[in-house]
């Protein structure tokens, strides 16, 4: 068991941050279910993998955890971090106040408290000032190209296929893709889901992986699963 140490002011003494520096993370990622480890193997052995299942699976936790254990151990250089955003009448971010990221900063707090987890808020956030964790918005991302980073797709069950192939075009040199997103949670029409257009067209597709997780897989709470078996 590892000791707990206290730092008053974000520091060790000599002014620096705890941990900024170190290849260890705050917490170890760890499959809780058969499902999951299936889906971390298919991550580290694909460029692409896509992850469907019900909320709970883990299925952002687990791409967070591993991108955390990609960067600190210099397997990349930056996590780049995205999701379509969908809002009532379509009027778009330009009008929100802020800077780009201060406007999609709402949409991806799960994903950010998520990666707290693993690699501690003061390394999160020292990562976000440095770059290396990088936050843009899908509708964003045209002319990026992103070279050893390790980049996630979340909620992708809300992004057109337009805005998926754009993502797909974006992958750099020693770069991997994490897809995620349930399509039963879907804002748009049928035929505008670009991620059911993927899972039906990128099946046996070499370095790609699709995996779907199910109610086994929640590990959230278990409320969930027995919910979600009686509202199918």
């Amino acid at each position: 068991m590892s000791k707990k140490r206290n730092h008053k002011n974000g520091n060790n003494g000599n002014g620096r941050s705890p941990q900024t520096n170190s290849n260890q993370l705050h917490k170890e990622l760890k499959a809780k279910t058969d499902g999951q480890q299936e889906y971390i193997r298919a991550i580290v052995e694909s460029d692409v993998t896509i992850c469907t299942g019900p909320a709970g699976t883990g299925k952002t936790a687990c791409a967070v955890g591993l991108g955390c254990e990609y960067l600190v151990k210099g397997k990349v250089e930056q996590i780049v971090i995205t999701r379509p955003v969908m809002e009532t009448g379509r009027t778009g971010l330009g009008y929100l106040p802020g800077t780009m990221v201060d406007k999609i900063h709402p949409y991806l707090v799960p994903i950010l408290e998520e990666m707290n987890i693993y690699l501690g808020k003061v390394r999160t956030e020292l990562f976000m000032q440095t770059n290396k964790v990088r936050v843009v918005p899908l509708e964003y991302m045209r002319g990026y190209n992103f070279h050893q980073s390790f980049i996630i797709l979340d909620e992708a069950q809300n992004a057109t296929l337009s805005q998926i192939k754009m993502l797909l075009t974006r992958i750099g040199r020693d770069s991997k893709v994490i897809i995620t997103g349930d399509l039963r949670q879907s804002d748009l029409y049928d035929e505008n889901m670009g991620l059911k257009v993927c899972l039906e067209k990128l099946v046996d597709t070499r370095g790609v992986s699709i995996v779907e997780l199910d109610v086994q897989d929640i590990i959230r709470n278990t409320i969930i699963s027995r919910i979600l078996a009686k509202l199918e």
